[in-house]
């Protein structure tokens, strides 16, 4: 699969759901030395599989005991986590209805059985190509074309997936609304081109700092960012915005048109929700709004945060 390798960074994924196993030992001996595959004999395993993996591509069995494959396309293409995963039907139905049946609920190709492992192979590479260039460009439409990190497009997105992965797994979720401090002041003294700079300098420093690999920072407009702190309560929330601030500093970027220092700052406001707080996306980013406005009226160069439920705040304050 030499022709794949320009667009993924590590080995497709690709899934092989089959209840006999001489066609899974067939399949994964095909594609064993270009992806890593992985197997599943049952249509829950399947769905579990594909939820937890997310792999590149599925080779799905149409008849198979309980849960047949064009139930378990159904279910990946109904779940958003897994409605993207290009699917292929492998199967001994040769009835064109049967075929048909499968294009309708989503599928990219229908191969069946017994199959040529040539062609099988050829059908494979380019649905997994066509899919990799696909992510590929979908991921360049959530990176901000100034900083190169997540755009608010792309932030909207993981913000949406972030809360209901928070919401199963009970865990507080902190969000982090970061603002240059007087940076039209920047502009005006330094001109637009060292304020790009300046833009592309504090988003590559913010995204140094986040240690986590599930953690993230975004360009939420202008001179304002945003940071998605997972697993993260209020007084874990302050230390990464202490961190923040202080490798901003460290950056020493001149800024003497600045009420608050000689060098750039930051003001940033945090908004904690403990497990099942209730609010929504938008009262959330309101609230995070809402302390980043008390961090600059008292003074800027500050972090102001809070803990929220819904309907009722809690009273811990930072």
């Amino acid at each position: 699969m030499e022709r794949l390798k320009p667009f993924f960074h590590g080995r497709p994924k690709l899934l092989v759901v089959d209840d006999q196993p001489i066609n899974i030992r067939v399949l994964h001996e095909l594609f064993r030395p270009e992806c890593d595959v992985f197997m599943a004999t049952h249509g829950e395993q399947a769905l579990t599989i594909s939820r937890e993996l997310r792999p590149d591509l599925i080779l799905l069995d149409v008849v198979m005991p309980g849960m047949d494959g064009y139930e378990v396309c159904r279910r990946l293409k109904a779940n958003p986590e897994t409605s993207e995963i290009p699917i292929i039907f492998v199967t001994g139905k040769s009835h064109e209805d049967d075929e048909a049946t499968g294009f309708e609920l989503g599928a990219v190709d229908y191969i069946r059985k017994p199959f040529n492992a040539l062609v099988v192979r050829a059908r494979v590479i380019n649905h997994l190509r066509l899919k990799l260039q696909g992510d590929y460009l979908r991921q360049m439409a959530l990176i901000d074309g100034l900083t190169s990190i997540l755009n608010r497009r792309g932030f909207d997105e993981r913000f949406d997936a972030a809360r209901a992965q928070a919401q199963r797994e009970q865990k507080p979720l902190s969000l982090l609304m970061i603002d240059v401090d007087y940076f039209k002041r920047y502009n005006d003294q330094y001109g637009h081109l060292r304020g790009d700079q300046c833009l592309r300098d504090v988003a590559q420093a913010l995204a140094n700092t986040l240690n986590r690999p599930y953690d993230l920072v975004a360009r939420f407009g202008g001179e304002e960012f945003a940071a998605l702190l997972p697993d993260t309560d209020e007084a874990g929330a302050r230390q990464v915005a202490e961190r923040l601030q202080e490798a901003i500093k460290r950056l020493a970027i001149e800024h003497r048109s600045s009420d608050v220092a000689t060098v750039l700052t930051l003001s940033i406001g945090s908004a904690t929700l403990p497990p099942n707080a209730g609010a929504s996306v938008e009262q959330h980013l309101n609230w995070a709004d809402e302390q980043l406005y008390r961090a600059k009226a008292e003074g800027r160069d500050r972090i102001c945060g809070q803990t929220y439920t819904s309907p009722v705040r809690m009273s811990s304050e930072a």
